[in-house]
């Protein structure tokens, strides 16, 4: 099993298209757009959803589930979200298929079903939510309401990538209604900064936690925030948003709730979502020309056994042996994998289990055997180890551990290495063209501006960093007064 990936180096995005690929994680179905995700790329998200709704749950959100469809009526109620997905929408206009008179044993869209009003597939369920949402709030009492759904979206795009960008995508968005604005917007914060805790002590992706401009806002909020990542390549990726939508969506679909001194008043709300992306910002993030490189937190197979034997009784001597180690490894929570596959050589599977990223890798011979050894491997550093048997399960404890340190810090400080501060703006556009990163450069706030860059550039506001201090300075454009710096880069 030669890897033959393109190198980082030489092209970045078909390494990325030939290692989901080959690594087993993606693919492209039959439907324009869409992906299939296979087991191995599955096991990736799942590990992440439990991860999430175990956050969610212990912040006091609850599952529920809404339709995939939204009439068009309720769909453009709240005008703002509806002119920002009109352009991606999916619309079901037909609920009957028929045999087709003209061209026997196919079908046509049977003419006499057309629906009373189209549906919506939804490209995100703020519409069908807040509709439903109207009659679960009467009083201050039904509030707060917090409320998480792990569904499938679509948004209709021509240029896709796997996991990146796909016409549909499985995410979670929550929704929530409150009965202050400080609670609501206090509720963003909050789900953001889980979304960053999530990311840096997990997927060991360092990111940063902002606001976005008003241009870059999510359609019908009042304020976005964000966390943003950097890829090997220099390019960022947004990786989470979380909204305060204000009242916006209870006035669009009249959720008022009675205070306690008996007043009617609309309710506050937020939604936040993270999706699939989070896989392709994973694969981004750590992995190397040999392949993926994941975190232990989020490994589907945590650590490998090798066997590498001659004839069936060395294999027997040596599954003796490996099976109490399983035993003990699986009591402890770590996943592990003996690979003793007849149909496949070790050559093979060490490549296999390298390009899939496999943490910690375990081999066993004959000589191993005899000397009471393993040969311990990691993925991160591909160092290699002789270890007593006695001392192993103590061994792969510490390298899980040190794995996930190693592969943040390795993170951390390429991002930190690729923040420039810039004061004008041909050095703007010298370091976007050479060095590329995060930039940091002062904008004098208006929406002109941004987009001259923009155009000029191909470089976006990412944020307005949460933690940047305010410093005055002048913008890079139009050396008008700005009270602080902003992150631009060109993104996913």
């Amino acid at each position: 099993m030669g890897k033959n990936l393109t190198k980082r180096s030489e092209d970045y995005s078909k390494w990325y298209n030939e290692l989901v690929v080959k690594a087993d994680m993606a693919e492209n179905s039959a439907v324009r757009g869409c992906m299939v995700i296979k087991p191995y790329g599955f096991a990736i998200w799942e590990k992440m959803q439990a991860e999430l709704d175990r956050m969610f749950k212990e912040t006091g959100h609850e599952n529920a589930y809404f339709p995939l469809f939204v009439p068009k009526s309720l769909f453009e109620a709240e005008e703002k979200n509806a002119e920002g997905f009109a352009k991606e929408c999916a619309v079901v206009t037909h609920y009957r298929l028929q045999n087709d008179p003209d061209k026997p044993g196919k079908l046509r869209v049977d003419p006499n079903a057309k629906l009373e009003e189209e549906l919506v597939v939804r490209p995100t369920s703020e519409a069908i939510i807040w509709n439903t949402f109207k009659g679960w709030v009467q009083s201050y009492r039904d509030l707060p309401l917090l409320i998480n759904q792990w569904a499938n979206v679509v948004r209709w795009e021509m240029r896709t990538r796997l996991f990146l960008r796909t016409a549909e995508f499985l995410w979670q968005e929550g929704h929530t209604a409150h009965a202050t604005e400080a609670e609501a917007i206090d509720e963003a914060k909050t789900m953001n900064g889980v979304y960053a805790q999530f990311a840096e002590e997990f997927m060991a992706m360092p990111v940063i936690q902002g606001v976005k401009t008003e241009s870059e806002r999510f359609a019908g909020a009042i304020e976005t925030f964000c966390i943003e990542a950097l890829m090997q390549d220099g390019k960022a990726l947004q990786a989470g948003t979380s909204h305060f939508l204000g009242q916006n969506f209870a006035k669009a679909f009249d959720v008022k709730f009675a205070t306690k001194e008996g007043k009617q008043e609309y309710v506050w709300a937020t939604s936040w979502g993270v999706s699939t992306r989070l896989v392709g910002a994973l694969i981004m993030s750590h992995s190397d020309d040999n392949g993926l490189v994941l975190p232990p937190k989020l490994a589907p197979i945590q650590v490998v056994i090798v066997p590498i034997y001659k004839g069936i009784e060395q294999l027997d001597a040596i599954s003796e042996k490996v099976g109490p180690l399983v035993k003990e490894l699986k009591a402890k929570g770590i996943s592990v994998k003996f690979d003793n596959r007849d149909t496949h050589k070790p050559g093979f599977k060490f490549n296999e289990y390298e390009l899939k990223g496999v943490p910690v890798r375990l081999a066993i011979g004959q000589r191993d055997l005899e000397n009471g050894t393993y040969e311990v491997a990691r993925r991160d550093t591909l160092a290699k180890e002789t270890v007593p048997m006695d001392d192993v399960v103590a061994k792969i404890e510490f390298l899980l551990e040190d794995i996930q340190k190693n592969i943040y810090q390795k993170a951390h400080a390429f991002r930190e290495d690729n923040i420039t501060e810039v004061d004008t703006y041909e050095e703007f556009k010298k370091v976007l063209e050479e060095k590329g990163g995060f930039i940091s450069a002062h904008w004098d706030g208006t929406n002109e501006t941004e987009e001259k860059i923009k155009n000029e550039t191909k470089a976006t506001i990412r944020c307005i960093p949460l933690a940047t201090e305010n410093k005055e300075g002048k913008c890079i454009v139009t050396g008008k007064t700005s009270s602080k710096r902003v992150l631009f880069a060109k993104a996913y």
